[in-house]
């Protein structure tokens, strides 16, 4: 049942909708999507990412340091989803603080792919992705800090949206990076994504990066026949494996057959994509972190002389391995010597990106981008930090300009593995986002 038709059950219908849905998540609980079903209202049930607050759970980013913490307001979005008839329903598992490609840093253990066990749903939301995928949730709500929305979505054959920074609330979601984190739906479908970004969207004054400005929902006026101009970025392909290659080529067809008119462009190599975003987010990241020191919530470490030795102990017991290395990136580049070289200078190199994309949106309404550079790979095949970080190397540019993205299956492998392509585009342009997702959405015509 897809979000759409859910909202149009009648309040008994509902009812019987959640309990059919928890039948079904325990019948998959080997999935590991869910860390908890929690039941926050008798609302159509939506599945949350265990970054965003819901008054009264145990919300915890997926980390040791945060056992025992309970949420004492519900985020923005939450109140948001409750007004909409939405109700809170369960825990997506993810990677720890979203701080992962592959939800395997997890406290509570990795999250299987439904299209294939031995292979990862993608991160840091793969528990909402693969939730979705898997008939076990209606819809989910992510974030996305560097892609963490759109990739899960390509693994899983979903759709996944990142809004424009500032388009929706930041206000009760879990800081990682303050300057690229952005709440987002992850769905079975383009309009079901639709609907749900213009129930969590709008204007917040609590959320100082919150965008002040008059919303127009986009839902009511999805028109899939308008002709756009799509940018494909020639070499960026080129990176990517024979199957993204292959999705790539199908959606450029799919779209020339509906009318649109596709133009050639090139771009910075991704590297720079990836330097800059991995000396930002980790900068902010290590900033944001520093809250968790055991002494005013989350989980506290035992047997400690003083104050340093628990602060010590609670950080080195409580954050996993990837939550450390990127607490450390982020406080070397900050350092005294350091942040002219690194921080400063990755700084300005955002600004090159954000105007790179500005003079592509010159001649072209969206960019057709590949999400990953590969279709979801096995569990441990990613073992070097750095080549982990190299997977974001399409997704992270969006983030650091700020731009919303749209990532939708395109295909299936030989193997039966979904391929995920993205559309990118204008600042606060959502409503050209969706009409050119909904238009590739119907011309692949793609087969869950």
């Amino acid at each position: 049942m897809t979000l759409k038709e859910a909202l149009a059950l009648p309040k008994e219908e509902v009812a019987a909708l959640r309990e059919d849905l928890k039948r079904k998540i325990e019948a998959k609980k080997e999935l590991n999507a869910y860390i908890a079903v929690d039941e926050a209202g008798e609302g159509v049930p939506l599945l949350i990412k265990d970054n965003i607050q819901v008054k009264g759970w145990n919300v915890t980013a997926a980390s040791k340091i945060l056992q025992g913490y309970v949420a004492p307001y519900d985020a923005t979005v939450i109140e948001k989803i409750k007004t909409a008839g939405l109700a809170p329903f369960g825990r997506a598992n993810m990677d720890e603080f979203a701080m992962g490609s592959s939800t395997e840093t997890s406290f509570y253990g990795k999250t299987l792919n439904p299209h294939d066990p031995e292979r990862v749903p993608g991160g840091s939301s793969g528990g909402s992705a693969a939730a979705v995928a898997a008939g076990v949730a209606i819809a989910a709500l992510g974030s996305d800090t560097g892609g963490s929305i759109r990739q899960p979505a390509a693994f899983c054959g979903i759709v996944g949206m990142k809004p424009t920074y500032g388009r929706v609330s930041r206000w009760g979601l879990g800081a990682y990076s303050s300057s690229l984190d952005q709440i987002g739906p992850m769905t079975q479908n383009v309009e079901d994504a639709a609907i749900l970004y213009d129930i969590i969207s709008g204007h917040d004054r609590r959320d100082s990066t919150s965008a002040d400005m008059e919303y127009t929902p986009v839902a009511p006026n999805l028109n899939p026949d308008r002709k756009l101009t799509v940018a494909v970025v020639d070499n960026y392909i080129k990176e990517a494996d024979a199957d993204v290659q292959s999705a790539y080529e199908t959606a450029i067809r799919a779209l020339e057959a509906e009318g649109h008119t596709i133009v050639h462009k090139e771009m910075m190599g991704a590297k720079y994509d990836i330097a800059a975003y991995y000396i930002v987010a980790t900068a902010e990241a290590s900033a944001n972190l520093s809250r968790y020191d055991g002494v005013r919530y989350g989980r506290r470490a035992e047997g400690a002389k003083d104050l340093k030795e628990m602060y010590l102990k609670t950080r080195s017991e409580g954050f996993g391995e990837e939550v450390k290395r990127r607490i450390l990136l982020g406080s070397f580049v900050l350092s005294s010597g350091y942040y002219d070289a690194y921080y400063l200078k990755a700084q300005k190199v955002r600004h090159l990106i954000k105007d790179e994309f500005e003079k592509v949106f010159e001649e072209a309404d969206l960019i057709l981008s590949p999400v990953a550079p590969t279709p979801a790979f096995k569990f441990g095949e990613m073992a070097d930090p750095l080549q982990m970080y190299l997977s974001d190397a399409y997704t992270v540019g969006v983030n650091l300009a700020g731009l919303p993205a749209i990532s939708l299956p395109i295909k299936k492998t030989a193997a039966g593995l979904p391929v995920g392509l993205q559309l990118i585009g204008r600042h606060f342009d959502e409503q050209t986002l969706f009409d050119g997702a909904l238009s590739l959405e119907r011309a692949v015509a793609y087969e869950h």
